[in-house]
């Protein structure tokens, strides 16, 4: 993977973590079982990302795009 396409990928990142602030995903914590029926809870998490860090990695993404480039010499 060269720089160029890293530097991609890192600002795309941190365009999501701009635009959403963070992500949620679904825990399973208690289940029990009564004869042939199973209850269970699931409880939603969210985890919220700071927007300086959104922030700051697209800088740093930036950053790679323009000062990442192979320099030859001559």
């Amino acid at each position: 993977m060269n720089i160029k396409m890293l530097a991609i990928i890192v600002i795309g990142l941190g365009c999501l973590i701009v635009a959403f602030g963070g992500f949620t995903y679904v825990k399973s914590s208690k289940t029990t079982k009564l004869g042939p029926v199973e209850f269970s809870i699931k409880d939603k998490e969210r985890v919220n990302i700071p927007l300086w860090v959104g922030a700051s990695t697209l800088l740093a993404g930036g950053a790679l795009l323009i000062f990442g480039r192979k320099k030859t010499s001559a």
